[in-house]
């Protein structure tokens, strides 16, 4: 099923945040946007969610530290106890220095596996270009069409009065971005 995206290029991050602030005030929703360095504020204008990325890394590290303490708690005490010198079996602090290591190894992996496996980042894959140049100095806004009351005429007149270099509007079919011919883009 083929969708329209809107594409919006500008020259500068504040005509871009500019922009932003008024479409998600007009009612649009953004796809993503493409820059050639972190813009302070962008993921809040376009209204993304915090990434629960953090709660992922706590939550891995927290198996992993669990995972240490019962293994070498029941290695230690239950299934091979040697008396040392007299000292208890169950002797925590001995365990801390493997219980930190294995926290932060598994905290470390577990976020890396779940980063890659959220946004698809396999060996391999290559990445559809959305726009030439929107990672070296273009600033480039997509907007997917997400309902009826999407209108490109809106759209190019509201990024145009942003400062929008160039705006185009293409169809999207199966999750890649192509080109509208001329004839059938209208004002766009």
């Amino acid at each position: 099923m083929s969708r329209q995206l809107f594409i919006a290029a500008f020259k500068h991050e504040d005509d871009l945040l500019h922009a932003v602030a008024d479409l998600r005030q007009a009612g649009y929703v953004f796809k993503d946007a493409y820059t050639p360095y972190p813009v302070h504020g962008l993921p809040e204008a376009m209204g993304i969610r915090p990434s629960r990325l953090p709660w992922v890394c706590f939550l891995c590290g927290l198996t992993g530290g669990l995972l240490a303490l019962i293994g070498q708690y029941y290695l230690s005490a239950v299934e091979w106890p040697i008396n040392v010198g007299g000292k208890p079996w169950n002797s925590s602090p001995a365990f801390i220095p493997i219980t930190f290591e294995l926290t932060v190894l598994s905290a470390g992996l577990g976020s890396l596996a779940a980063f890659l496996w959220r946004y698809k980042l396999i060996p391999g894959r290559q990445p559809p270009v959305l726009e030439t140049g929107a990672n070296d100095d273009q600033f480039v806004l997509a907007i997917p069409e997400h309902n009826a009351t999407f209108n490109p005429q809106e759209l190019k007149l509201i990024c145009n009065r942003h400062h929008a270099i160039r705006t185009e509007q293409r169809i999207e079919p199966d999750g890649q971005a192509q080109s509208i011919p001329a004839q059938q883009r209208g004002a766009a």
